[in-house]
């Protein structure tokens, strides 16, 4: 029996087949070594800088990324609280569509809280799993007669490929989904908030090839031209690992040091008596009496495992992982030495990342808007134009964090005393004076347009100084009441 044959038929024994794993025609070619060429031993382990243009995970580890993220979310307490923590800062006051026409918001709102999408309960799912893995996929399903949009789900792990347009390798136009148990698969074509004319007649003939409807795809944490996005827990995942083995370790050692035995010493027993009181002898039960002579003595014996206190190795693998999410110690219950003063400077940095957080998702759900009212211009037979009103569609979002105001307020009044003077002097004019002010204002949350805000101020005043001229003018009593005036 040849090799091939002897492993074919082991692979059969458990229930594989072996031609799964390799192509049969490709044995029956002889395999020579190449003459004159010389092999480093570890050729093998190095790539080369330039001309690999592969920037994405490879099909199995981006499952495994999905499966391990899934998993540390469920079972890691701190992997868990970094996901949860972010989601609540994006979403935990909610979130709304603003446009200005009347007919355009009541759509976005039917489209919002139509009971399939229901996005005040789904939204926060959809973001908490494209955090965890990478990228989101929402098939989408139009009404051909008013337009209205309802949204599907397609779990990642089920995405085989994502294809993108030959002529621009950062533009996804098709996603092929893994085949099922029956050998089917689906092929969804990329939403784009634009005509087909966006793409080269080469694009529009590939994206036509994909017929099973369209999807709405986004990724997080992905590169220019990598096809997939990756976990936010990724680069922590194994850290986070360790760091749960540490404290599981510490809790097998707790227990270990609670353990006790008692050693029983008998004075001047042979072994045949050592033998014989063992086979006898019990462990006193707690409040019990023990009755021996001065030959029998019983003590307690813990162990002494000269282990150091393991917190401060714990504090370094749990500040090393925060850190690496943006997060500050404080957040997670690590008081140490951080006080008022210092936690508000040490947040900084993680209200950007976060802040930057939000403007990705803000923009994933303006892209959603936009869709929903192209398909609402689409079903009545026109295509919206890139000057459409549609396209200057609103997320917002609302404060991430409570602002201590009073020190802006006293900023506010020190600013415009100051502006007021330099002003009365003719050191800046009106406009740059009323900048500064918006500058202080913004950071109440209050923002306005400096030269649209000077005309009305202008034109309030004159209209106050007319009125005050109109009821300052003396005038004439007439006829008819001067008897009653001068009575």
């Amino acid at each position: 029996m040849s090799w091939l044959s002897e492993i074919t038929a082991r692979f059969k024994r458990i229930g594989l087949d072996a031609s799964e794993y390799w192509q049969p025609d490709a044995v029956d070619v002889p395999m020579r070594e190449a003459h004159g060429v010389t092999v480093d031993t570890d050729d093998d382990q190095w790539r080369p800088l330039t001309g690999d243009s592969k920037r994405d995970l490879s099909p199995l580890t981006q499952d495994r990324m999905q499966e391990v993220a899934l998993y540390l979310w469920e079972q890691n307490l701190l992997a868990n609280w970094m996901i949860e923590i972010t989601v609540a800062y994006l979403l935990a006051e909610g979130v709304r569509y603003e446009i200005d026409d009347e007919d355009d918001q009541d759509a976005l709102n039917r489209f919002w809280n139509d009971p399939i999408n229901d996005f005040d309960v789904k939204l926060p799912k959809k973001v908490r799993e494209l955090l965890l893995f990478g990228e989101q996929a929402w098939p989408t399903f139009v009404n051909n007669v008013n337009g209205h949009v309802r949204l599907g789900y397609l779990d990642p792990a089920t995405i085989k490929e994502i294809i993108t347009d030959p002529d621009n390798g950062e533009q996804p136009i098709g996603i092929i989904t893994k085949k099922d148990s029956k050998g089917r698969y689906q092929r969804f074509r990329v939403v784009i908030n634009g005509g087909e004319d966006v793409f080269t007649q080469r694009t529009q003939a590939i994206r036509e090839q994909f017929a099973d409807g369209e999807c709405l795809y986004f990724t997080i944490n992905a590169l220019s031209n990598g096809r997939r996005g990756r976990s936010a827990l990724l680069a922590g995942a194994d850290w986070l690992d360790a760091y749960d083995k540490l404290l599981f370790g510490e809790l097998d050692r707790q227990d270990f040091l609670r353990a006790f035995i008692w050693d029983v010493e008998l004075k001047g027993a042979t072994q045949p008596e050592v033998d014989e009181r063992a086979k006898t002898i019990t462990t006193p039960a707690p409040g019990s009496t023990r009755v021996h002579n001065e030959s029998e003595t019983w003590k307690a014996e813990t162990p002494d495992l000269k282990a150091t206190d393991a917190s401060e190795t714990a504090r370094l693998f749990r500040n090393h992982i925060l850190g690496g999410f943006g997060l500050p110690e404080h957040w997670y219950g690590g008081g140490g030495d951080v006080n008022r003063s210092t936690g508000e400077s040490m947040g900084e940095p993680t209200f950007k990342l976060l802040s930057m957080r939000q403007c990705e998702l803000k923009a994933i759900l303006k892209s959603v808007g936009v869709y929903v009212l192209r398909q609402r211009r689409l079903a009545t037979g026109a295509e919206p134009e890139m000057d459409d009103p549609l396209y200057d569609l609103e997320v917002i979002f609302p404060e991430m964090t409570s602002k201590d105001t009073s020190r802006y307020a006293t900023s506010l009044q020190q600013v415009t005393v100051a502006v007021g003077m330099l002003i009365s002097q003719g050191l800046v004019t009106e406009a740059t004076g009323l900048r500064i002010v918006d500058a202080i204002a913004g950071r109440l949350g209050v923002e306005f347009d400096v030269e649209d805000e000077l005309d009305k101020a202008r034109t309030e005043i004159a209209e106050k100084k007319a009125r005050q001229a109109e009821a300052d003018t003396f005038q004439d009593v007439p006829e008819d009441n001067a008897v009653g005036v001068a009575a």
